[in-house]
């Protein structure tokens, strides 16, 4: 298995080399970035790309790692025997399987993403050491071991919300997908907007980063959130002359809110303005 990148999905060199390393090392890759810089759709696109099915794990502030091995529903067991239920004699019944059970009984090789392992308990990445690193684990319930058939190609995404213990860490393999410059951004906007004007692109691209660029911002604008704002502006037939400043002062774009999420960056950003007017 060797990914090349696809039609739908803008890859670095480094971005490309990092997959093929994690699948070469058979580590899981570990993906950390600004939101909206495709980490999770980076697990989807290799997957389609390399012919995988694949399985995902969102995780939440209340996910724990047991929760991706498997579940004993004793409460829906009792309440069978109570009515007399044959299956209650087989506790298998009562097994709910998680992700990683899916993942390692699989009769073909998938891939498995584990998306946003940071929300969780600091305890959790510790807590899949084991599975992760030898593909395997004890189902106390049932007596049987748990071991992978085909190693999964595991995905891991962080927006950094917190640090990850150094034992998870050694065990993948780490990149961080940097912010896109002009030029691969354009590569993303053209796979989107195929038939977007240049000069119009190019002034909404202009625009973008210098929203983006702008100091004390709580929130920069991501690659989602550009493409949202060029649907936006599509849809809405903005004119080129709505993007442009005669005199390349700072203007408020329209639709802004798509590109800043919150009232602390709105204010800062019409505050430059008013600024950036006194001064002409």
């Amino acid at each position: 298995m060797k990914f090349q990148g696809s039609e739908n999905y803008v890859a670095t060199q480094d971005l490309m080399l990092a997959v093929n390393a994690a699948i070469t090392l058979k580590r899981p890759l570990l993906v950390k970035g600004e939101p909206g810089t495709g980490k999770t759709m980076l697990a989807e696109e290799v997957a389609q790309s390399l012919d995988l099915p694949l399985l995902q794990w969102h995780i939440k502030s209340t996910t724990k790692a047991q929760q991706g091995l498997y579940e004993y529903d004793a409460v829906s067991r009792l309440r069978d025997s109570q009515l007399g239920d044959e299956r209650v004699k087989d506790i298998h019944n009562y097994i709910v399987k998680g992700v990683l059970w899916q993942a390692f009984t699989a009769e073909q090789p998938v891939a498995l993403l584990i998306d946003e392992i940071d929300k969780a308990d600091i305890e959790f990445p510790n807590d899949l050491l084991r599975e992760l690193d030898r593909m395997e684990f004890y189902c106390y319930e049932t007596h049987e071991l748990i071991r992978a058939k085909h190693r999964p190609l595991v995905f891991i995404t962080s927006n950094n919300e917190k640090e990850l213990p150094d034992a998870f860490l050694r065990r993948c393999f780490f990149h961080y997908i940097k912010f896109p410059d002009a030029e691969t951004m354009q590569r993303i906007v053209d796979v989107h907007f195929p038939k977007l004007k240049k000069e119009l692109l190019a002034a909404a691209m202009k625009t973008f980063y210098d929203v983006r660029n702008l100091p004390g911002l709580k929130k920069k604008p991501s690659t989602s959130e550009l493409l949202d704002w060029l649907k936006l502006l599509m849809a809405e037939d903005i004119p080129l002359e709505a993007l442009q400043s005669a005199d390349s002062k700072v203007s408020i774009p329209p639709l802004v809110g798509a590109l800043l999420k919150n009232e602390q960056d709105t204010t800062l950003f019409e505050k430059l303005v008013f600024m950036n007017q006194r001064n002409r």
